[in-house]
């Protein structure tokens, strides 16, 4: 097919457009264009075009378009033919686009390192040798933006060999590259290291300077991914030169890109730097034999540079890698070039309280990304900052000099702590320091929420330090330190005694008041840490009395904290309500505000969802107020549903469709509190929603669908009896079990469904119950499992038939696997937090189980205490009145490990089947 490029070029335009119809448009023209044939080849040479005939714009937009398709389509749907001829285009393009846009270049090389995770080298032999060459033709030409180009490739293409497991095919790959790639990277980086030489002392070089020193960076990344899995026999050969090569740049300067005004070159030559730390700590960490000769320079040149880096606010990642690489060594065998109390005494003063020290650029991040800052510092995603670094150097060597490390961080302890007594409110930095201290290097317990410290007396040092800072009136002075405050308290909850932390639970509710966005949210989370300690790891610290006087304040100041600007979607107060609500005694006049305030701020996300862990935590909160009060008070239930109702309704009716699987668990929650017979408003819902095939059609409704199906089949028997429902029913539930990833929701609606076609659960037996049997979990799904099944076995007419030998066999085999399989192989513990993957196409429905809206867990076998022993009774009753029958079919039909299973499970009991 031929392309007509103008129209092409017209459609990229548009899709820059500000007005929505032709960018609507174009969008349309080329989403229709994709699948025809040579589309993506038609792109590349659209791309292709010179400036003069198409505008660079266009280009570029068209360059991303290609790159996208092909992250899509190359592997499954771009014909060979094209495949082959894009191949031939790419990397001359890429080349040349490296003297005419770089954008379009960068485009290119990401399009090239797409086909090669695909094809690279297995189907693309060509590939390295071609880009070798264009390399030293490059080279050889001082055409460094070429070089940067085809580095900026290979480290792409190479990427593959990090983080991944040790594969024959892998290694075959690597192998290859090696071979290919390994000695015309090292001459590459000596040709490199001469020109930077010669280009240092040239102020008139500082451009090409700071491309030859990008290109060092490239070649260092490359390096780093072909050492990653092993380090190669050559670059072992060859260690010298590369060490020597990476000493030099730890080590020397270059004023000429260094020194610019606009600080562009430093942070390139940085780059070098941060990459030559990767190197070494990656060779450190694999082969300390290896590296022992090279050790005490690197370590001597790494510090000289820390030194001088950890005093600027600009040289953050290159203070964090360098700090990292000694904390690698501080672990190793050579943890001895830590031992002296000289170098731990330097360490702290000039490395590690440095790093601590709040800086500007904290303050700012504080008060403008509040969710960024408590990400880092109260969820521990801050290991890349310096702050956390600096701690985790001391934790390094604490594991050889422990005594040494408590010893000289106590002395720092004392001296932030005096600074601050000397000047208060100029000080605060020196108090946040030393809070910061005892909280970064605490010891977590293992599987415990409790941790511990040697460098602090925990109750002294909170009530010293940490309950002043409380007890202080205005909560909005000096955020940064309140904060640090609500942290410690937070972390060291479990060591806090009751008496004092009550006595403290009045003043951080009244901080979240605060107008900080970071103080309302650590008052949030302390709070509702709080709420979960348990003493020996089972009784509740915190009940609903504790909290009972102080409920309508704090229920207040929570839904106040979510009017805040920039807080109307705090996670870490949604969270806090929730947990209130799951244990606090909810009376009529606290419930009444609650549901009114939850479905205000429903009624708001649905407009725009945006935070699926705020959603998350919103709906368990409407989930826990229904269940909580309408247990206790059931008259409330018709109150909630005036509240409740027409919010859910919304969602379905503006097809709020990311909200759709909350919405069915909630209404299943709602029919559930109703007594049969259920309002009719819920049957016209069932009608609605249940009988609409294209809600069974997402994959994440269909486990709420089947939740809220349960809820009906047992509320409303006789309704589903009418009007056809029930054979809609049974073609849901065919559905279901027709398709391996909806089995099992099929079957969990089972048992109310049998009530209603006493002669289903018969008919599907062999297809669906006996295969899904032995992989159920829960204490009493196991258990009316295995009673029910073990009736059938032995009560059923149809199964007793003779006839019925090998379903009959089959099934036993299934109950045996179910009855002899250890407690914990069946049964996962569910994370606390769901886990919400980042998003990279928009916010799309994902089924996550709101725990407060399950149905109640309820023992309908109460008088059967053990299930073995009853399902093994049964058996070797109906085995005597079928004396001899029954051992051939075991033999004939179960395994050989559940016929010694069940013959231990009769052992067990002192039974027999005859």
């Amino acid at each position: 097919m031929e392309w007509n490029l103008e129209f092409l070029s017209q459609c990229f335009l548009d899709t820059l457009s500000p007005q929505p119809e032709p960018r609507r448009r174009a969008e349309k023209n080329l989403s229709d264009a994709v699948d025809s044939p040579n589309y993506a080849l038609a792109v590349l040479r659209l791309v292709a075009e010179p400036s003069a005939i198409v505008d660079e714009h266009i280009r570029q937009c068209a360059a991303v378009y290609f790159k996208n398709h092909l992250k899509t389509r190359w592997s499954s749907s771009i014909p060979d033919a094209e495949k082959a001829q894009i191949k031939t285009l790419i990397v001359p393009l890429m080349l040349s686009a490296a003297t005419t846009s770089k954008r379009i270049q960068a485009q290119l090389s990401e399009a090239l390192a797409v086909i090669g995770n695909h094809d690279f080298p297995k189907l693309w032999p060509a590939l390295l040798p071609e880009l070798t060459s264009s390399l030293e033709t490059a080279l050889n030409a001082n055409d460094f933006a070429s070089v940067n180009g085809i580095l900026a490739t290979v480290n792409s293409l190479f990427k593959k060999f990090r983080y991944r497991v040790k594969t024959d095919p892998i290694l075959r790959d690597l192998k290859y590259c090696l071979d290919n790639f390994a000695a015309p990277l090292l001459a590459t980086v000596e040709t490199i290291s001469v020109k930077i030489n010669a280009a240092a002392w040239n102020n008139n070089n500082a451009a090409t300077l700071r491309q030859l020193i990008e290109a060092q960076r490239l070649c260092c990344r490359v390096f780093y991914s072909l050492n990653f899995l092993d380090l190669p026999e050559f670059f072992e050969d060859t260690a010298d030169k590369w060490m020597n090569e990476f000493k030099n740049y730890l080590t020397v300067r270059y004023p000429v890109v260094e020194e610019e005004d606009n600080g562009a070159g430093a942070l390139v030559v940085d780059e070098l730097r941060v990459a030559v730390c990767e190197n070494i700590s990656h060779y450190v960490e694999k082969d300390e034999e290896v590296f022992h000769k090279y050790l005490s320079g690197f370590v001597a040149a790494v510090w000289s540079l820390l030194v001088v880096a950890s005093a600027s606010p600009t040289r953050e990642r290159l203070t964090v890698t360098a700090i990292k690489f000694l904390t690698t060594v501080s672990t190793t065998v050579h943890h001895g070039l830590f031992a002296e109390d000289e170098i731990l005494q330097q360490i702290t003063q000039s490395v590690v309280i440095p790093n601590v020290m709040l800086r500007d650029e904290d303050e700012e991040l504080f008060e403008m990304n509040y969710v960024e800052f408590v990400r880092r510092d109260m969820e521990g995603s801050d290991l890349d900052t310096r702050r956390r670094i600096a701690c985790e150097l001391l934790k390094g060597i604490a594991g050889n000099y422990k005594e040494k490390i408590t010893e000289t961080v106590r002395g720092q302890i004392r001296n932030c702590l005096a600074l601050f007594a000397e000047n208060p409110a100029a000080n605060w930095k020196y108090k946040d320091c030393a809070i910061y201290l005892v909280v970064s290097l605490a010891t977590k317990k293992a599987a415990a929420a409790s941790v511990s410290t040697d460098l602090v007396d925990v109750e002294s040092f909170f009530l010293s330090s940490i309950v002043p800072e409380l007890q202080g009136q205005d909560v909005n002075a000096f955020p940064m330190l309140k904060a640090g405050a609500l942290k410690f308290f937070t972390v060291f909850r479990v060591l806090i005694p009751k008496p004092t932390a009550m006595a403290l639970l009045g003043d951080v509710v009244r901080f979240l008041g605060s107008d900080a966005n970071v103080v309302h949210s650590y008052a949030a989370s302390c709070i509702e840490k709080l709420l979960l300690v348990k003493d020996n790891g089972v009784q509740a610290r915190y009940t609903s009395l504790d909290i009972s006087p102080i409920l309508p304040v704090l229920m207040t100041n929570l839904f106040g904290a979510l009017e805040k600007p920039e807080s109307e979607e705090n996670q870490y107060v949604m969270r806090c309500i929730m947990r209130v609500l799951q244990i606090a005694d909810i009376s009529p006049e606290v419930a009444s505000p609650c549901i009114t305030g939850l479905t205000s701020v429903l009624n708001r996300v649905c407009e725009n969802p945006k935070n699926p862990v705020f959603n998350y935590w919103l709906f368990e909160s409407v989930a826990a107020l229904v269940r909580r009060a309408c247990e206790k008070n059931p008259s409330l239930v018709s109150a909630f549903e005036t509240c409740l109702l027409p919010s859910l309704q919304m969602i379905l009716a503006k097809e709020v469709t990311e909200f759709f699987p909350y919405a069915f668990q909630l209404l299943a929650q709602l029919v559930d509190l109703n007594k049969p017979p259920v309002p009719a408003h819920y049957m016209q819902i069932f009608d609605i929603l249940l009988l609409r095939p294209d809600l069974w059609k997402v994959s994440a409704n269909v486990p709420a669908l089947v939740r809220l199906l349960q809820s009906f089949l047992q509320q409303a028997p006789n309704e589903l009896n009418r009007e056809e429902r029930l054979s809609h029913v049974l073609g849901i539930f065919n559905k279901l079990v027709s398709s391996p990833s909806t089995e099992e929701q099929g079957f969990t609606f089972l048992t109310p469904l049998s009530r209603i076609l006493a002669d289903l659960f018969s008919a599907i037996l062999g297809q669906f119950w006996i295969p899904t049997l032995k992989t159920i979990t829960g204490y009493i799904e196991v258990k009316l499992a295995a009673v029910a099944s073990t009736k059938l076995l032995c009560e059923s007419p149809l199964l007793l038939d003779p006839a019925a030998e090998e379903i009959w066999g089959k099934l036993l085999d299934s109950i045996v696997t179910l009855l002899s399989q250890p407690e914990e192989e069946r049964v996962e513990d569910e994370p606390e937090v769901p886990d919400f993957a980042e998003a990279t196409t928009g916010y799309q429905a994902t089924f996550v189980r709101l725990r407060n809206a399950g149905k109640k867990e309820e023992d309908p076998l109460k008088e059967i205490r053990d299930p073995k022993h009853f399902s093994v009774a049964l058996l070797a009753y109906t085995s005597a009145q079928f004396r001899g029958r029954f051992p051939p079919v075991i033999t004939k039909y179960l395994s050989p490990v559940n016929q010694a299973a069940l013959l231990q499970l009769c052992s067990s009991y002192n039974l027999s089947i005859a």
